[in-house]
């Protein structure tokens, strides 16, 4: 008879966080439920307190895990910043949790501030502060104004009310891209 060896821990987290992903973006923090997750996960309930000390902490994880995979894949380029904002509009487009996941949070968890985004959100800003200051970017918008108009802009899209779909459907995939990269052209002009 083959001796169980169990999962790593590394491995087993990765699990549950892309279980996680599909039923905190399909139900949000109150609607998703433990056991569903953990069952497609192929673990159970108590692996998620083991992990991530409950449903709360698996989600505030999965945030910071999928918010940072999208800053890694797109990372913040001040040199380029219309182009930075369609390379964000890709891979927001790619995926599309991320956008649900982030409205879910908004929505459930207004009040509170996870750390490590947090410091990202601050680090990103800082870099279009010493980027105004190089005079590579205007200063006609604080930094983090500037730095949240783009934000913003690149996730447009995606972020549109489902009232609007009709809308979205009419603009082809690229010209939507290209939207969002002469819009924040026009922005830094």
């Amino acid at each position: 008879m083959a001796r169980f060896t169990p999962p790593a821990a590394d491995a087993m987290r990765a699990t549950l966080l892309a279980a996680a992903r599909d039923e905190f973006s399909a139900h949000g923090l109150a609607g998703a439920r433990i056991e569903r997750l953990a069952a497609v996960a192929g673990s159970n309930k108590a692996q998620v307190f083991h992990y991530f000390g409950g449903k709360d902490g698996l989600f505030d994880a999965l945030l910071v895990h999928e918010l940072t995979g999208v800053l890694d894949a797109a990372p913040l380029d001040t040199a380029a910043l219309a182009e930075w904002a369609g390379r964000l509009h890709d891979v927001t487009v790619e995926r599309p949790w991320v956008q649900r996941l982030a409205t879910w949070h908004r929505l459930e968890r207004p009040d509170v501030a996870l750390e490590t985004l947090a410091q990202q959100y601050a680090d990103a800003v800082d870099e279009v502060e010493r980027a105004q200051r190089a005079d590579v970017l205007p200063r006609r918008f604080r930094p983090a104004v500037l730095f949240g108009l783009v934000v913003h802009t690149a996730v447009f899209w995606s972020g549109l009310a489902p009232e609007a779909a009709a809308s979205v459907a009419a603009v082809t995939a690229p010209r939507r891209r290209q939207v969002v990269v002469d819009a924040v052209g026009a922005l830094l002009g």
